[in-house]
């Protein structure tokens, strides 16, 4: 029996975007993400995977790009920073272990959990340290360029969602 995927987390920052920290003369800070990855987490709700969210940065545009998504679980700020406590803690409220969870993540705060889950993957703009842990995915895609549809349409090919 294949074990399928019961959570879908991502990581923000070098993910969901790509990574860079934008500002506008008037002291804005802006984001850029993309509208395929926005896809992939409505194909993940129709398909009744939950989806969280965990970011060691807390800002007003993850806010709203979560409220507009429709996500399940929002982890932001420092407390935070141990993402695999955060995701542990998802995992105690859905009743299901770390090997029924799936995360993509791309920088140093993301290693823990991503050895942690049954399923890893990242980025192509991942470091290096996080493309060398044994099992991940590495994927074509960049951060911020549709890397988490990339990763669920690969889930899905695999029968795991």
């Amino acid at each position: 029996m294949v074990r399928k995927i019961k959570l879908f987390l991502s990581d923000v920052d070098g993910v969901l975007t790509d990574g860079g920290m934008y500002y506008s003369d008037n002291g804005d800070e802006l984001k850029k993400f993309h509208t395929y990855d926005g896809v992939a987490f409505s194909i993940l709700r129709d398909a009744g995977i939950k989806t969280g969210v965990i970011t060691s940065e807390a800002t007003n545009i993850v806010n709203r790009r979560a409220s507009k998504l429709d996500i399940d679980y929002l982890f932001q700020g420092k407390k935070c920073e141990d993402k695999l406590e955060s995701a542990i803690e998802i995992c105690n409220k859905e009743n299901i272990g770390l090997d029924m969870v799936s995360y993509i993540g791309d920088d140093y705060n993301c290693i823990d959990l991503l050895k942690a889950v049954g399923f890893r993957a990242c980025p192509s703009s991942a470091t290096r340290k996080v493309k060398k842990i044994e099992g991940i995915i590495q994927l074509e895609k960049a951060g911020g360029e549709g890397v988490v549809r990339e990763w669920v349409e690969l889930l899905i090919e695999k029968n795991l969602v």
